[in-house]
C-alpha cells in the first residue's frame, strides 16, 4: 500500500498558532510556513517576521481580544487548523499560590483554549473539516517536580477538554488531539538552567537527551495532516520515554 496522496503539504490551508512567538509555538509557525500554509499567530508580542505569517496581537486573558482574532481570520476566509501552544507557568509551592494567581494561570492555559476551540469549531463545522491540536505537558499527564499545582492542574484540564471536544466534533469531520511535551531545548530553558542542570536532566531521561523543538513540532504536524485523519481524542506523549 502506497501513501503517495499523503504529505505534509499544507498549501491552501489557513492555520492559527496561538502562542506562536517563541518556543514550540514558534517552531510550529515556521514548519507550517515551510509546508505552504497561510499562518496567523497570536501572542502579546511579535517575533521577527519570517516571510508570510500574519501577527495578531492578542491578550488571551481578554475574551474580546480572542473575538477580534477570529474576526480577522474569518475575514480572510476562515480557519482550517488551530494549534494552541500558549501557556504560563509559575514554579511555587502550594502555600505561596494565591487564588488570583490560580485564576490567572487557568485564564490563559485553559479558559482561553476553551474559547479559541469554541470559536474555531463554529467555523470548522461550516466546512465539515478541521484539525485542532492542544499542547498540554508531561506535567498534565504525570506530575512536575518544579511547577505549581495550578500549572499542572490546568494542563491536566486541557487533556479533558481535548477528549470531550473530540467526541463532540467527530460527527463534523473535525479532529481534536493533544500532545504532551516534556522539557524542550528552547531559549527559555537554556536561560533558566545552568549547563550542569541541563546535563543532569539529560542523564535522567531514558533517551539521554532533551528534546529539540523540531522533535516536538513533528508530531503536531502529523496530527494536522491527512495521515492522522482517523486519530481524534488522542493524547500523544513526546517525552523521550520519561513516562
Amino acid at each position: 500500500m502506497l501513501f503517495k496522496d499523503i504529505s505534509f503539504d499544507f498549501s491552501g490551508k489557513t492555520i492559527l498558532v496561538v502562542g506562536g512567538s517563541r518556543g514550540i509555538g514558534r517552531g510550529v509557525v515556521e514548519a507550517f510556513l515551510a509546508a505552504g500554509g497561510q499562518v496567523f499567530y497570536a501572542s502579546r508580542t511579535p517575533m521577527v517576521q519570517i516571510t508570510r505569517e500574519i501577527f495578531v496581537r492578542t491578550d488571551l486573558s481578554k475574551p474580546e481580544d480572542i473575538a477580534r482574532l477570529f474576526q480577522k481570520i474569518n475575514n480572510e476566509g476562515g480557519i482550517d487548523i488551530v494549534v494552541n501552544s500558549a501557556g504560563i507557568n509559575y514554579c511555587k509551592p502550594i502555600d505561596e499560590i494565591t487564588t488570583d494567581e490560580w485564576d490567572e494561570v487557568f485564564a490563559i492555559n485553559l479558559r482561553a483554549t476553551f474559547q479559541i476551540c469554541k470559536m474555531a469549531l463554529r467555523e470548522m463545522k461550516k466546512k465539515k473539516y478541521g484539525k485542532i491540536v492542544n499542547i498540554s505537558s508531561i506535567a498534565g499527564r504525570h506530575r512536575s517536580i518544579v511547577s505549581g499545582v495550578h500549572y499542572v492542574s490546568s494542563k491536566a484540564g486541557l487533556i479533558g477538554l481535548t477528549r470531550q471536544m473530540a467526541f463532540l466534533a467527530a460527527q463534523h469531520n473535525i479532529n481534536v488531539n493533544a500532545v504532551c511535551p516534556s522539557q524542550t531545548m528552547t531559549a527559555m530553558l537554556q536561560q533558566s538552567m545552568t549547563k550542569e542542570q541541563i546535563d543532569a536532566l539529560s542523564s535522567s531521561i531514558p533517551l539521554k537527551r532533551i528534546a529539540t523543538v523540531r522533535e516536538q513540532v513533528g508530531p503536531i504536524l502529523f496530527l494536522c495532516s491527512e495521515a492522522a485523519s482517523y486519530i481524534t481524542g488522542a493524547v500523544i506523549d513526546v517525552n523521550g520515554g520519561q513516562i
